[in-house]
């Protein structure tokens, strides 16, 4: 018997969310607010780079986007699956700051994921998380 979140979306692992993991599509996640603490969700897209789920985001040089900002604070999150396999995961993310691996996951997201000819631009500027859902850590 699978556990449900508070949408009514399962929260343990079973062979059609190991399946939705298994590959980079839209999803939805939950922060909370750095300065409110009120939950904050946002429609994102994530990547399964040979077994490690990243999330990136469009380059921007301007300005640091609110749910890297709250993660930063509080790196617990939800990782909320859409379409055939819906669920609420509860995750972890860890902001990717080291220039080698912020390269390697651009060049990667270029080649595999977007086809665009800006990787210095996302490896300089694109905000970059690593998820651990907590289901397949324990």
């Amino acid at each position: 018997m699978h556990n449900v979140s508070p949408t009514g979306a399962p929260t343990l692992m079973n062979d059609q969310i190991r399946s939705a993991l298994s590959r980079g599509h839209l999803i939805d996640i939950t922060t909370t607010g750095r300065k409110t603490g009120k939950p904050r969700r946002v429609e994102i897209v994530f990547h399964n780079m040979d077994g490690r789920l990243i999330i990136t985001g469009m380059p921007r040089a301007d300005r640091k986007r609110a749910w890297l900002v709250n993660l930063e604070s509080d790196p617990h999150l939800t990782f909320h699956l859409k379409g055939p396999a819906q669920a609420d995961l509860p995750a972890t993310a860890r902001v990717i700051t080291d220039d080698a691996e912020r390269r390697s996951i651009a060049d990667w997201v270029v080649k595999h994921a977007w086809p665009r000819s800006d990787a210095d631009a996302m490896a300089a500027y694109s905000p970059m998380i690593e998820v651990t859902i907590d289901d397949l850590a324990a």
